[in-house]
């Protein structure tokens, strides 16, 4: 029998079932939510069954395959548009003649996998499992339903779980045969975890057929309380790769020692050199155009978290100081070396002076700082720190000629964006997500994350939020990448509380 079922008979015995058909009140939505959930649950294990991974046309087509046969049955019209041979599919569907439209963003592709990482024989078989005591995840069965017991596997949280809460909602409508407010279109991308590079192509060359009224954002996880979230902005993100050259091969570490300079003291000096110990960016300029008042901060720090037990939750002794809490922190542009290479390391490690030493480093961008204008300041700061650039290789008269050589690749992938609170969508917002749950949602300015959204902004001028469902513990974008079976029916319950709430 079924964990969830004797949760199941409460709800229908204290629902009435005649008033189902208007699915308005919380009860209602609730009611007809928890009905349809063990298949919702069964539909996400089949769906995270298919890899997603968008670099690979055959496992974009595999979803594809997958979805579409789903959104026909939801009486949806769907269309295939294909960008640079990059396919998205386009969903709609007009309700009413004279009624907005609203937009919903649904990502489907996922981060790569390494199965070697994650405690389960294989990420894509989507896997339920209970909390020990010791805190260890023990698989139980399918049938195991208990709203703490979680779903593992790749894409359920980023971003399969959120786009099947809004799948299933629409088909919990069309068994009550009730409408959603207002004309519906949907566009699913299946390259995000790629920065969507065919999206501003897409965006700018079918304004047509995307024209909507507001965009509701299916992506992101929820505030650390758990609580249901609206998320009103996101950062952008440029990225950028650093190399340090050194001699023109790798030389031996006795011969050479004191004589050959080493790149990685030199990459990690320039390094060094942009932050302070508070970790503030010392780069001229990076902090321009950006001034939080205090209403900014007042709106920003209602956030229910504390930054200490955040710090204690991550295990570091202290945040760094960008903003005095974490929610003001969100309001600067970054500055993160993720990813660093020089030799080898291990049992490979060898007695060498390596050629080169790289360092691959990404930019969170806010709506008042120019990805581009960031970029020219790191630019900037590296020749005054006496370093020739090159594009690629250095030549031998370049070797020759200059002491310090480095060369720097970079790209703006897409720019932040910024909704305010008391915008026409984001009242919308907070009066279904306060009808649902009975309280209202926790209203977060910005995340932390970066979100292909911006194109939609520029080209179609649209509105944008948010709406949070996967648990903040989920492991996105790293093994055991998991989602509270909770979340997911307060998902559900979520999309149909949008859907049903007029404009």
């Amino acid at each position: 029998m079924l964990r969830l079922l004797p949760f199941i008979i409460f709800v229908l015995l204290t629902s009435a079932s005649p008033a189902w058909a208007q699915l308005r009140s919380a009860a209602e939505i609730e009611a007809a939510s928890v009905e349809r959930f063990p298949l919702a649950v069964e539909q996400l294990r089949e769906f995270v069954g298919i890899p997603n991974n968008g670099r690979f046309p055959e496992q974009i087509q595999a979803n594809i395959d997958w979805v579409l046969p789903y959104l026909k049955e939801l009486d949806l019209e769907t269309e295939v548009i294909r960008i640079n041979d990059v396919p998205f599919v386009l969903a709609r569907k007009d309700y009413h003649e004279d009624k907005e439209t609203v937009l919903f963003y649904l990502q489907i592709d996922g981060q790569p996998v390494d199965a070697s990482e994650w405690d389960q024989a294989d990420p894509f078989t989507a896997t339920i499992k209970q909390q020990n005591p010791d805190g260890t995840w023990a698989e139980v069965g399918p049938d195991v339903l208990d709203p703490e017991a979680r779903i593992f596997g790749r894409s359920t949280s980023d971003s399969k779980g959120p786009a099947l809460s809004l799948l299933n909602a629409f088909a919990v409508l069309q068994a009550e045969g009730v409408t959603p407010a207002y004309n519906i279109k949907l566009i699913l991308d299946f390259q995000e975890e790629m920065s969507s590079p065919q999206l501003p192509e897409l965006v700018r060359t079918n304004k047509d057929k995307l024209a909507a009224d507001r965009l509701v954002v299916l992506d992101g996880t929820r505030h650390v309380s758990n609580l249901p979230t609206l998320t009103f902005g996101a950062r952008g993100i440029a990225t950028t790769t650093l190399r340090v050259f050194g001699p023109s091969k790798p030389m031996h570490s006795g011969q050479y020692g004191n004589f050959v300079p080493n790149p990685v003291f030199r990459l990690s000096k320039l390094l060094a050199g942009m932050k302070d110990d508070d970790g503030r960016v010392l780069i001229p300029g990076w902090y321009d155009g950006i001034s939080l008042t205090d209403a900014d901060k007042t709106a920003m720090n209602a956030v229910p978290e504390n930054s200490d037990s955040i710090a204690a939750r991550i295990g570091i002794a202290r945040p760094e100081r960008v903003g005095e809490t974490y929610q003001e922190a969100l309001a600067y542009p970054t500055l993160n070396v993720r990813g660093l290479k020089a030799a080898y390391v291990g049992g490979a490690a060898r007695t060498i002076i390596p050629a080169e030493a790289i360092a691959m480093i990404d930019i969170r961008l806010v709506p008042e700082s120019d990805g581009n204008r960031l970029l020219e300041a790191m630019r900037a700061y590296i020749e005054d720190a006496g370093y020739h650039l090159v594009d690629e290789e250095p030549t031998e008269a370049e070797r020759r000629n200059h002491d310090k050589l480095a060369a720097l690749y970079s790209k703006v992938k897409y720019a932040a964006y910024r909704t305010p609170f008391n915008s026409a969508i984001g009242r919308w917002l907070d009066r279904a997500l306060t009808r649902t749950f009975g309280t209202p949602p926790v209203k977060m300015r910005t995340t932390g994350g970066s979100q292909p959204i911006s194109p939609f902004i520029q080209a179609l001028g649209l509105p944008a939020v948010s709406v949070r469902i996967p648990n903040p513990d989920n492991n996105i974008h790293a093994a055991n990448e998991n989602l509270r079976l909770g979340n997911y029916l307060e998902g559900i319950r979520t999309c149909i509380g949008v859907l049903r709430e007029k404009l």
